[in-house]
């Protein structure tokens, strides 16, 4: 073989190995992460904190959950497979308002960034709302949850730091949770009703609804999930309300746990063409 030859050989040998090497630390980096991560009140980043992330393959699997849940979220009679009350889902959570007012709900905050422009759009159509506060950022904003009150809207116990893996834990950390949190909203507003829990990502057990319900608070599912927490943009989850919202819709969407920008763009449109259409209300102060 001669000299030119001998090199041409080497050269294919080392661009084959090296192409190789290329596609094989290309298979072995990690994916993208998602950008769902959020931040708290102290600004450490959370990637649990939004609301539909799925706990976790190490996470505690939460008991007395049912085999399944249909996807509308209402439950069936097992004993004649027919369909309950549409009002009710998981566990008899509530689903609907139970009447054709539509119920805007704000999940995670108080935020300062967020919370104070969701009031104001609000104000500006006179469209009251309900909103889901975590326990941390009510004790380190209790003004902005002070506000919330004065503007006409109802509250919701959204647990202390937003543990999606609440419902495995104990009857009694359930508890200390939900009393926590409440005793941080009362702390800001002593005299305001808090009659709703609503469980970070659904994950309802029937210990989260046995307890909520015996501290005097009703389960509070949703109807119409706009996954904004996702981040589609001003556009889609505008457009996510518009056509899915009905009668009695509970809309979930949110006013912290990460950048929020693109719900308060996306209630310049909302409060203008939903209120036009439907009755949109806060649900009531004091349960039902």
């Amino acid at each position: 073989m001669g000299t030119a030859q001998a090199v041409g050989v080497i050269a294919l040998v080392v661009s084959a190995v090296l192409g190789s090497t290329y596609l094989l630390g290309r298979n072995l980096l990690p994916e993208e992460p998602r950008n769902d991560s959020a931040v708290t009140a102290t600004g450490a980043e959370h990637p649990e904190y939004a609301d539909q992330v799925p706990p976790s393959a190490d996470s505690p699997a939460p008991t007395g959950t049912p085999s399944s849940v249909p996807p509308s979220g209402v439950p069936h009679d097992p004993d004649h497979g027919e369909t309950q009350d549409p009002n009710f889902g998981p566990m008899g959570t509530r689903v609907t308002t139970g009447t054709g007012t539509v119920a805007l709900t704000f999940d995670d905050g108080p935020n300062p960034d967020y919370t104070p422009q969701v009031l104001a759009l609000l104000r500006e159509h006179r469209v009251t709302a309900t909103f889901c506060l975590v326990g941390q950022n009510v004790q380190a904003y209790p003004w902005l949850v002070q506000q919330i009150v004065a503007d006409g809207h109802t509250l919701c116990n959204h647990s202390w730091e937003h543990d999606v893996t609440l419902g495995a834990r104990s009857p009694e950390q359930i508890r200390n949770d939900l009393l926590r949190t409440s005793e941080a909203i009362r702390a800001a507003v002593p005299d305001a009703p808090i009659a709703w829990y609503r469980q970070p990502g659904g994950a309802w057990t029937y210990s989260l609804v046995a307890t909520a319900r015996e501290l005097g608070m009703t389960p509070l599912h949703w109807t119409l999930d706009t996954s904004d927490w996702q981040r589609p943009g001003a556009t889609r989850i505008a457009a996510s309300v518009l056509d899915g919202v009905q009668p009695g819709s509970i809309v979930l969407l949110h006013d912290a746990g990460g950048d929020r920008q693109g719900t308060v763009d996306a209630l310049y449109r909302i409060l203008p063409e939903l209120s036009g259409r439907l009755d949109v209300e806060a649900l009531p102060r004091h349960g039902f």
